[in-house]
């Protein structure tokens, strides 16, 4: 959480007051009502409006907490269910989180009013300070400070005016202080709990690990299936040819010949074969020298103008290399593919968290995380190692695909 700024801060604790006998009003009156008629049924509608009323004062003050005191809060409710009316209104009713929402709109009258108090006794104390040279000429009386300081004019005020001038940076720092104790108030009750957190941390991850087991076994799917349909079939071929050769070795040589030679270029497609499907589990310069060399080659081999900046040393982990550089090689062939694009900017970036990989295009744009599409497979690969894969890709471009993979340096 960041400081607030003290003109903003001191806005917000100002305006508060107002807000909070609104809000305060509000909902009082209509939970109020709500319940003393929910005996009659008349009541729940009443109820009902009385809870949205609250979430969306709660949603406003979120809001305005976050642009006045620079304090992100994320929405702590739990997922609306499907069903009648009824029971999505029992469980907005039942969620803690709107009991939290409307006990911060009833202390918000309370709390404003004294925040709107201190914020005018500091700016009434500077602004005295500062303004008594301008009126002591004119009073009817004179200010005695000590036996030696009598203040009955302009001149002999302006030290008074020196002082308020001085007491303005502590101001501004109590003004601050003052919002970011009001911004820490807003984030505990109107934010999720910590048990809330950790659940949907659980589930997030829960979520990621699905997809990273997915996304595993899609690849070995794959693989399987490369080498049934290639590689495997190729030295069945090579088997087949030797075995030809080896009956007509002494009937008939040049056949013989002809079928060992078959069988050679068989084999050597074969090797070829293995090691594209070698490559395309864990390409060897990738493990020998490093993302840089790797997405160097990778990039080489692209039909458009890449400009690629790698900047990720100590090397990160090798999970996490190999996360950056099929990131890397899947948004490329999708460029190639369907961007019509003729250029990309490729950065690979260390940051405090781990590594970030932003590809970037001039093509046509429209890319979307499609559930089966490559960009969704980018972003199962990703989650295997907690990592998040962003798409920006408003019509007529640019496309921007930025993934998220965290490790420890």
């Amino acid at each position: 959480m960041r400081k607030p700024n003290a003109l903003a801060a001191g806005f917000y604790l100002l305006t508060n007051l107002v807000t909070g006998i609104f809000w305060f009003t509000l909902s009082v009156v209509l939970t109020v009502v709500g319940l003393a008629t929910s005996v009659l049924w008349v009541g729940l509608p009443i109820l009902w409006l009385a809870m949205n009323v609250v979430r969306g004062g709660a949603t406003m003050e979120r809001a305005w907490v976050r642009a006045a005191l620079r304090t992100d809060i994320p929405r702590p409710y739990r997922e609306m269910p499907t069903g009648t009316l009824w029971q999505r209104w029992k469980h907005q009713f039942t969620d803690p989180a709107t009991w939290r929402d409307f006990g911060y709109l009833l202390l918000l009258l309370p709390v404003g009013i004294t925040e709107f108090a201190t914020v005018i006794a500091m700016i009434s104390i500077v602004g005295a300070f500062v303004a008594v040279p301008f009126w002591i000429g004119e009073a009817p009386f004179a200010i005695i400070v000590g036996e030696f300081w009598t203040i009955d004019s302009f001149a002999s005020a302006l030290p008074l005016t020196a002082i308020g001038l001085a007491l303005i940076p502590f101001a501004l720092v109590g003004i601050r202080s003052l919002g970011s104790v009001h911004g820490k108030l807003a984030r505990a009750m109107l934010g999720p709990t910590r048990a809330d957190a950790l659940a949907i941390e659980a589930e997030r991850l829960q979520s990621s690990r699905a997809r990273g087991v997915e996304a595993a076994e899609a690849e070995r799917r794959r693989i399987e299936r490369d080498l049934h349909d290639g590689a495997q079939q190729r030295l069945v071929a090579v088997a087949m040819g030797l075995g030809r050769a080896k009956s007509k070795m002494d009937s008939d040589p040049e056949g013989a010949a002809l079928l060992i030679a078959e069988a050679h270029a068989d084999a050597k497609e074969a090797i070829r074969e293995l090691r594209d499907l070698a490559r395309g589990i864990y390409p060897s310069v990738l493990g020998d020298r490093g993302l840089d060399a790797a997405l160097s080659a990778l990039a080489a081999r692209v039909p458009i103008e890449v400009e690629l900046n790698v900047d990720v040393e100590p090397r990160p982990p090798t999970a996490v290399e190999s996360a950056a550089y099929f990131t890397v090689g899947e948004a490329l062939t999708n460029i190639t593919k369907h961007s019509n694009a003729t250029r990309a900017t490729v950065k690979v970036n260390r940051v405090e968290t781990g590594v970030l990989v932003e590809v970037t295009d001039n093509g046509q744009g429209g890319a979307e995380l499609k559930p089966g599409g490559g960009l969704a497979g980018l972003a199962d690969r990703a989650a295997t190692i907690d990592g998040v894969v962003v798409v920006v890709s408003p019509t007529g471009g640019p496309t921007v695909i930025r993934a998220e993979l965290p490790c420890a340096w």
